[in-house]
């Protein structure tokens, strides 16, 4: 599932792209994709701009020009492409947004959603997740750690405590920290919060840098989006041997979602 890096590295790419663009058409062959019927939903989008893109956690958020937002959440398997007919993947779409000779083609919504919404219904929906982890500094993120109990992987997913972090960059970060993502977060010492904090921004700065770790090129010559899927430290790397120690990762499963580590390095 795109997480955090991802999103933004989506928002980073199409806001060059396709801001201010008049929209002239849209195909739509899942409507259960959508939040209302195709028709309006078609009617609202033909002749509309879109002026701006804003990353929410794991959602991206398309400003219209009319004041309508476009709420996007891919979940898992979504993915998106932009680029002329003959460029666009063999794959089912389930929503096309034409741009001019262009088409922003939104694949893999089987789960996943573009919903469309005024902005006071956005905030609404949007307002019980966590804060942005780039917004807090060390002190608030102490704060925020001192009402969970459960164990790092298990907190650093739920998107009530802090939002845009899944399952790949909960155990990365938990790597980068030395720390097991099984740990419980009030056996954690004021030198591991530290650690945590540090880890945390360091590490979603860099997979931001290089593009996340989506392996589908968002258009055709793209050369950032994936690119840290090959610098993943722990992350679908099953008994391949730990970057620091050489010891085999390990893969588990925790609360149904699978937790890879290194029971060397990490304590």
């Amino acid at each position: 599932m795109p997480e955090l890096p991802e999103m933004e590295t989506y928002r980073q790419q199409l806001t060059r792209l396709i801001i201010g663009v008049p929209i002239t058409g849209v195909d739509v062959t899942r409507p259960k994709s959508l939040n209302v019927d195709p028709e309006e939903f078609a009617g609202k989008l033909i002749g509309n701009r879109i002026v701006r893109i804003e990353r929410r956690a794991k959602h991206l958020l398309f400003h219209l020009a009319t004041g309508e937002i476009l709420l996007l959440h891919l979940m898992l398997g979504g993915w998106m492409f932009f680029g002329t007919q003959e460029e666009k993947p063999d794959r089912t779409i389930q929503v096309d947004i034409h741009l001019g000779n262009n088409s922003l083609s939104f694949i893999g919504l089987r789960l996943g959603y573009l919903h469309l919404h005024t902005p006071e219904v956005t905030h609404k929906l949007l307002q019980k997740l966590g804060p942005e982890p780039f917004e807090l500094n060390l002190t608030q993120f102490r704060n925020v750690l001192r009402s969970k109990r459960g164990n790092l992987k298990v907190t650093f997913v739920d998107q009530t405590f802090l939002s845009g972090i899944g399952n790949c960059y909960s155990d990365e970060i938990c790597f980068e920290a030395g720390l097991l993502p099984l740990r419980k977060v009030p056996s954690l010492t004021d030198n591991e919060q530290l650690q945590l904090y540090q880890a945390m921004q360091a590490l979603l700065r860099e997979a931001i840098a290089v593009g996340g770790y989506m392996e589908e090129p968002l258009f055709v010559g793209d050369r950032l989006t994936g690119q840290y899927n090959p610098k993943c430290r722990v992350y679908d790397r099953k008994d391949e041997p730990c970057l620091r120690c050489g010891s085999p990762i390990i893969q588990t499963e925790v609360s149904s979602r699978k937790c890879f580590y290194c029971a060397h390095c990490q304590k």
